[in-house]
């Protein structure tokens, strides 16, 4: 979608720019669709802001016959709205956070959820565009070498076992082992002797 159909959908100029540059760069590759999503959320909680600023807007209207009333629900107003305000900033700056983290370890996890929920978030910074600047490096590195299995380069230790070198003479398709071996070492020195070997005596005939 183009910048003038989010605009036909309600969004606002700046919205609607963001929004058409992360629908452009979702048809290049799957891992940008975060960003697409990112302001689609942003999006949704904007609208629900805008719908209780409204609504709360009514509530003053219909109080501004007395005015004391009217002081106090505006008062009661400014707080409620600073509180969302705040609210709202935190959960977009939790959003970008999370984005910027899944993006950077995409490609590299298995499963990009898991790595990202093992990191210390506090610890990790943002650059202007929302990218990761600094913080995140140190954290997988550590993870790596702690837990490598859940990165994609990961390689397992496979148990090594050392093979044995079938004797001369022998039945590979067999599956007697050494008895056949065996034969076949009996009969060879036959062939060579002209007869067979003297058995051993039996001391219990």
């Amino acid at each position: 979608m183009n910048k003038e159909q989010f605009i036909a959908l309600g969004l606002t100029d700046d919205l609607a720019t963001k929004a058409a540059a992360a629908s452009a760069d979702e048809l290049k590759s799957f891992v940008p669709k975060a960003r697409f999503d990112e302001v689609n959320e942003s999006k949704k909680q904007a609208e629900k802001d805008r719908d209780k600023i409204s609504g709360q807007l009514e509530d003053v209207k219909k109080s501004a016959g007395d005015n004391e009333a009217l002081k106090k629900q505006i008062e009661t107003l400014q707080g409620e709205n600073k509180t969302a305000k705040e609210e709202y900033e935190t959960q977009v700056k939790d959003m970008q956070l999370a984005t910027a983290i899944k993006l950077a370890v995409t490609g590299q996890a298995h499963d990009p959820d898991i790595v990202a929920g093992l990191l210390d978030k506090s610890k990790i910074q943002l650059d202007d565009a929302g990218g990761v600047k600094g913080g995140l490096d140190d954290q997988l590195k550590a993870l790596r070498e702690s837990k490598g299995f859940l990165f994609a380069d990961a390689k397992p230790d496979m148990p090594k076992f050392r093979g044995t070198k079938p004797p001369e003479g022998g039945n590979p398709n067999s599956g007697g082992g050494g008895d056949v071996s065996a034969g076949a070492s009996f009969a060879k020195a036959a062939n060579e002797s002209g007869k067979a070997p003297a058995a051993a005596n039996n001391p219990w005939a």
